[in-house]
């Protein structure tokens, strides 16, 4: 819940500078700031991919076994390990800036802002090791306020750095964007180790530095073994990210798109359905992060009724809190297009993207389970089949004219049934668990009812001359048409909203029982 509420208010704010940032540097330079950017996540993947869960696991383990000694030895190995890769590669890409942004992106103008993030990539590989020792920890809070720092400070530096280098160019504000990103992220990092060296204060004693412990044999394997399988797995998304971007412009290209038209629909695609479709994936985000510590521990003790418990009450609040986001973006798509982006033209995207959301809320928890268990190649496999699938038919049906953008939105669709389907099989091989389709059932019954309300809402509600008060009055009540639903069928329980934070004590005590298995 903690990151929960962090990734929300980040997800929020991230909507402004998508909002304000047209407006300094106009869509060409927003383009331009967006070029360099897929290479950049493929970087970072490359210093960082499977370090932050590899440090989360270990760190857990160790925790669990009372050995603070492995804990710090993972935290030393993990730091050297990311800043000399991190200031390797920051090398190489200050070194190959001309000819990437010249022979690869096409575009002279790409070259500022690749050499501005260049030195990003030091600071978030110390940040990344930072959050895994802490979630490792399970102590969330670090983490989250860093994060919202780093944002706040991205906005603020973003928009400001842009509007200060807009006289010399656009190519010189697209650069001062990606100088505001650097700044929010080294805000956060700052953040990350005051909070550990406050940590290290309260945790070690004179007893304790004077004491001479010798780290467990095997960790270093057992850290790379981790890694390098979730690096290789985070790497397909990136690379397909970055390919992505490549075949859907070229496609558009073949299927007669005016380049123009092609990119403004690609634009509209990746930089405002997108994040809308995964504003709910902030749940289910943190759920995969904080399920990887618990998941740990209840494998060291070997006991499966824990695993399954926790699986079970993942992959239900995600279905459950996703639903209804499932739900509002399919009725009102048009609606809330013309309320985020003042365009209405492009909610048929989001209607036809919404119905099948409720796969990506369910992949992230499934893939950490993978992970938790030492199944890290399981997801690479996984992951690898859906992006060769989802490439090969952005290429097949994206150049062909009566698909065009929606070529690519079928393959997107598509790529996160199968993906999710094989995680789903994998984990049900690996732990003999079964999911509950009676429960699935109930949430498709739920979703149908909030769908009839909020649509018949919609339409007759006397506020149609105020379309804003017209939609927010449609979703308030179809969501509270879900929440009857829900509860009448026992989807949620009383049992579960005593769990809750803060409002947990509303209810009674938040205390779980001891039997595993209740």
């Amino acid at each position: 819940m903690i990151l929960l509420a962090a990734g929300i208010i980040n997800r929020i704010l991230g909507f402004i500078p998508r909002i304000a940032l047209p407006r300094i540097i106009g869509a060409e330079g927003v383009g331009i700031y967006q070029l360099g950017y897929p290479f950049f996540l493929v970087l970072v993947t490359l210093i960082t991919g499977g370090i932050p869960l590899a440090v989360a696991k270990l760190v857990s383990e160790a925790e669990t076994e009372n050995k603070p000694q492995n804990s710090r030895y993972v935290l030393r190995t993990s730091l050297m390990l990311t800043v000399g890769l991190g200031i390797v590669f920051m090398a190489l890409s200050l070194w190959f800036a001309p000819w990437v942004t010249r022979r690869i992106l096409t575009d002279s103008r790409v070259y500022y802002t690749f050499v501005s993030m260049a030195p990003m990539l030091v600071i978030v590989a110390i940040s990344s090791v930072y959050r895994g020792y802490f979630q490792g920890k399970q102590n969330m809070i670090p983490s989250a306020t860093s994060s919202i720092i780093e944002t706040i400070a991205r906005i603020v530096f973003t928009l400001w750095f842009s509007y200060l280098l807009l006289p010399k160019g656009i190519a010189y504000a697209a650069a001062g964007a990606m100088l505001g990103v650097m700044a929010g992220e080294f805000f956060g990092l700052l953040s990350l180790y005051w909070q550990f060296r406050k940590e290290r204060q309260h945790t070690d004693s004179p007893l304790n530095a004077s004491r001479q412990e010798t780290p467990t044999r095997g960790l270093f394997p057992r850290l790379m073994g981790i890694t390098v399988p979730v690096t290789a797995g985070r790497l397909v998304g990136s690379f397909s990210y970055l390919f992505e971007s490549i075949i859907t412009a070229q496609s558009l290209a073949i299927a007669g798109i005016v380049t123009s038209v092609a990119t403004a629909q690609y634009g509209a695609l990746q930089g405002m359905i997108i994040p809308v479709l995964l504003l709910p994936g902030a749940l289910t985000s943190s759920l995969a992060v904080s399920l990887v510590p618990s998941l740990s521990e209840a494998a060291a003790r070997k006991d499966r009724l824990t695993i399954h418990k926790r699986l079970n009450q993942t992959v239900r609040l995600a279905l459950v809190t996703g639903a209804p986001f499932a739900v509002i973006m399919y009725v009102l798509a048009e609606p809330l297009c013309r309320l985020l982006y003042n365009n209405a033209d492009i909610s048929g995207m989001l209607r036809m993207l919404a119905p099948f959301a409720l796969f990506l809320y369910v992949q992230a928890p499934l893939q950490a389970t993978l992970q938790a268990l030492d199944r890290p190649g399981r997801a690479l496999f996984n992951t690898l089949v859906g992006a060769v699938i989802k490439l090969f038919l952005i290429w097949y049906l994206s150049s062909q004219p009566q698909y065009g953008i929606y070529g690519a939105i079928i393959a997107i669709i598509i790529n996160s049934i199968v993906v999710t389907f094989l995680h789903g099989y994998s984990v049900s091989r690996l732990l003999a668990y079964r999911f509950k389709l009676l429960d699935m059932l109930k949430l498709v019954a739920a979703m149908v009812i909030m769908a009839a309300i909020t649509t018949y809402s919609y339409r007759h509600l006397p506020f149609e001359s105020t379309y804003v008060v017209q939609f927010l009055a449609a979703l308030l009540i179809g969501l509270a048409g879900f929440l009857f639903a829900v509860f009448s069928a026992k989807l949620v329980s009383g049992r579960d909203l005593k769990r809750m934070p803060v409002i947990g004590k509303w209810f009674g005590s938040s205390q779980e029982p001891k039997n595993p298995a209740a």
